[in-house]
């Protein structure tokens, strides 16, 4: 077996940490995204790093890149585009918003009005958006990298339970320990502004080094056993009292494929229920809809994954 996932990883994790320091984690977890396509949410109180850490992966990944700034007065046609009249050809063109790019930062999404969020879904799902009944395609390797504030944070709107299950991933950025957060200041404490991504020693992932990745995560064998044991977890997040809505059948294959590729990041040909338990918090926390008991009780969405983890039987 070769071992192209645990390259791309340790790649991944020294080229990232040249530039955020103190988020292994975190970019662990990024490379799990990038593996299986799926889309990722960052989540975290302002000046933490996201938007840095966003813009160092998708130089990382390569192709073009762009940011969108969520507000609240941001329309639909602001990222997928518009018709212009053009002069010169005395006809409307299309001219393409910042979706059509290969990597889209979509920085506090949740500021967004509804209307905008609702408009990513079908980018994210089909990698494709309808302009004028038209549905015109996005790039091959179209991957949104979405940053969200808290929700109790002024301004900032919940975003739909039908968007949040198309994010594969939900990151959490906690404050960094003190020698991390020492080493920021020796880093970058002497400079008079802002750092510049383009500044860092980064170097795009080849192209094959991806493919050969993604193939050998197919590869990684899922027992019939521990298919059995995630599907009981999905259930048990389905009948609890405090959860009013519980793991979706895409959050399952979500699920299946993280454990994958976790299983093939420490180099083993097959994943075991500790795999699942490393990734069930990340791809499952998100999707959960708690009942008003449960949030006016404060129970979190971390926790309770945790407690279901603990009481579903693991598989022999």
């Amino acid at each position: 077996m070769t071992h192209s996932v645990r390259e791309l990883g340790d790649s991944l994790e020294r080229q990232l940490g040249t530039v955020v320091v103190g988020v292994e984690p975190v970019i662990h977890a990024l490379a799990i995204a990038v593996i299986a396509r799926g889309h990722v949410l960052l989540q975290g109180a302002p000046g933490l790093g996201k938007t840095l850490l966003s813009k160092a992966l998708a130089r990382c990944l390569g192709g073009s890149f762009q940011r969108i700034q969520g507000t609240a007065d941001l329309m639909p046609s602001d990222i997928i585009g518009v018709h212009v009249y053009d002069a010169g050809k005395q006809h409307f063109v299309f001219r393409p918003g910042p979706l059509f790019a290969d990597v889209v930062l979509m920085d506090e999404i949740n500021r967004a009005g509804p209307k905008t969020q609702s408009a990513v879904l079908e980018a994210m799902e089909e990698r494709q958006v309808t302009v004028e009944r038209a549905r015109l395609p996005l790039t091959d390797k179209f991957l949104v990298i979405a940053t969200q504030n808290p929700r109790e944070f002024e301004g900032t709107y919940p975003l739909p339970e039908s968007q949040l299950d198309r994010f594969m991933l939900r990151i959490d950025l906690s404050y960094p320990a003190r020698e991390s957060e020492a080493a920021v200041i020796e880093r970058y404490g002497a400079r008079m502004g802002n750092f510049d991504v383009a500044e860092a020693p980064l170097t795009p992932l080849p192209a094959e080094l991806m493919e050969a990745a993604r193939r050998e995560a197919e590869a990684v064998h899922v027992s019939a056993g521990l298919a059995g044991y995630m599907l009981d977890v999905a259930r048990a997040t389905r009948e609890h009292t405090q959860i009013s809505l519980g793991l979706s059948t895409r959050g399952v294959l979500a699920l299946t494929r993280a454990a994958r590729i976790e299983a093939a990041l420490r180099g083993a040909e097959f994943a075991t229920p500790d795999d699942v338990k490393a990734v069930a918090g990340l791809v499952t926390a998100h999707r959960l809809i708690l009942t008003p008991e449960a949030a006016l009780e404060g129970i979190g969405q971390a926790t309770l994954v945790s407690r279901i983890l603990e009481q579903v039987p693991v598989p022999r």
